[in-house]
């Protein structure tokens, strides 16, 4: 399907404003696509704040040379769709790691993270980091660990104390 220069111009600003935006870009490649497949997909990636379009190569390359991105002509051959991770990568490397599981569509075949290029190992290695709400988690749990030990440490000689008290007045006889 031939494109106007206008319409070229404006897919490449798009192309631009994705690029823009992602903390990291995946690279598919796909055989015998059909929309069903293509739609569940996009759901599954949506979830993880992902977004996989199918591109020009030659326009998306172009993006990606003005941009600073180091890539290989011959990467780019055939047929791809390229998956924008918005937000957290490792949630949208492990809905694509689910993706190329559950059908033969896809095949991972790279990626960027953060204009570094990504190989298929990689991105596999980036789908099993855990998502970034479990990091936080593990985090906040890390830091709050020694605070916590420090107010049982500091609350245990009252705590002791009360717990004499108590026995001894329990062991005491009731005054009349």
């Amino acid at each position: 399907m031939a494109f106007s220069k206008e319409h070229k111009e404006v897919i490449v600003d798009q192309y631009r404003e994705w690029v823009d935006k992602s903390k990291a870009i995946f690279v598919l490649s796909y055989s015998k696509m059909r929309m069903p497949i293509v739609n569940e997909a996009r759901a599954k990636l949506r979830e993880a704040d992902g977004r996989l379009h199918v591109v020009k190569n030659r326009l998306f390359t172009r993006v990606l040379e003005e941009k600073g991105y180091q890539y290989d002509p011959k990467f780019w051959e055939g047929n791809n769709v390229v998956v924008f991770a918005f937000e957290d990568a490792p949630s949208v490397a492990k809905a694509l790691a689910e993706l190329v599981k559950s059908n033969d569509t896809f095949a991972v075949r790279g990626g960027y993270l953060d204009k570094a290029g990504l190989t298929v190992k990689q991105v596999t290695a980036l789908s099993d980091l855990p998502t970034l709400p479990v990091m936080r988690a593990t985090l906040l749990g890390t830091i709050l660990a020694p605070a916590s030990k420090l107010v049982r440490t500091l609350a245990e000689p009252a705590r002791g104390l009360a717990a004499v008290i108590k026995a001894n007045s329990e062991k005491q006889p009731a005054a009349v």
